[in-house]
């Protein structure tokens, strides 16, 4: 089987995006906020963030991919988060393309703590998790987006499994046989869930933690409509204590071919994760989602 090619390395980004920029277009289109301290916080995958002031931040795609993704927050959110147990990254002010700078970009709240990968959550955590998560696995209107590789069978994800399976190991060696057990497990569980809203990259850099609490999710670029199981795959994404794993999934409630197919979610997560060679961040969580799958539940 074949697919596209090994992602090894984090996507190089498309056009320089500079907090000078930022203020720029801040003059340009909202001007009452230009004066503000502005401070690059995070790189992303597809998004340059940077601090605005004290309570927000500004998130502009560095790559034409990632626009499309930013306007699904800017579109959905509003709709989907408000009432969530736990604080989302909506926007509260929208930019346009402009001085040459050629995607959509968005004001955000600023959540004071760091991405969970750096400060895990504490063991009683579980349930908080799971009660976001009921929150939002909510049936979707058919006019909701889909997205190609999240919330779909994950039959439809084998080739990406194998080529990001093949270069893990050629990047650290021979990967415990669990994994693939887990994978090939879950390829045969159905889908069992009506199609309902997800988050679609519930990682360790896109929830925040401060003092052990959950306080805030963010990075909803691939919020869209069908199997939820890819975001129960957060329990071993993010949870470090089996007692938090198993609290998670009690107070959260499913069929066994759901968190069969969670479980198979995490297992390609981490062979996606592995294989990156340029950000020791994202092997990192790789390893602890494997070991974590390995001791369950």
């Amino acid at each position: 089987m074949t697919g596209a090619p090994a992602r090894t390395s984090e996507p190089v980004a498309d056009c320089a995006i500079t907090p000078a920029l930022a203020r720029d277009l801040l003059r340009d289109q909202h001007p009452d906020l230009a004066g503000l301290q502005i401070v690059l916080a995070e790189s992303g995958w597809d998004n340059e963030v940077m601090r605005l002031g004290d309570d927000l931040a500004l998130r502009l795609p560095r790559r034409a991919v990632a626009a499309q993704l930013l306007r699904n927050e800017q579109i959905w959110l509003p709709i989907v988060t408000p009432g969530l147990p736990l604080p989302a990254s909506a926007p509260v002010r929208i930019g346009t393309p402009a001085l040459g700078y050629p995607y959509p970009w968005s004001v955000v709240p600023w959540f004071e703590g760091q991405p969970s990968d750096l400060a895990p959550p504490d063991a009683e955590q579980g349930p908080v998790l799971a009660q976001f998560l009921r929150a939002l696995h909510q049936p979707a209107p058919a006019d909701a987006p889909s997205n190609r590789v999240r919330g779909v069978p994950l039959a439809e994800r084998s080739a990406a499994f194998e080529t990001q399976y093949a270069a893990s190991e050629r990047v650290g060696g021979p990967l415990p046989p669990h994994l693939r057990a887990v994978w090939e497990e879950a390829l045969g569980a159905p889908i069992d869930l009506p199609r309902s809203w997800f988050h679609g990259d519930l990682h360790g850099r896109n929830v925040i933690v401060r003092d052990g609490r959950l306080v805030a999710v963010i990075d909803w670029g691939d919020i869209a409509a069908g199997d939820p199981a890819c975001d129960l795959a957060a329990v071993w994404m993010l949870l470090p204590e089996l007692a938090a794993r198993r609290a998670a999934m009690a107070a959260y409630g499913a069929s066994d071919a759901t968190w069969t197919r969670a479980r198979g979610w995490a297992a390609l997560m981490s062979v996606m994760l592995l294989a990156i060679t340029d950000n020791p961040r994202m092997p990192a969580m790789a390893r602890r989602i494997v070991s974590r799958l390995a001791d369950g539940p």
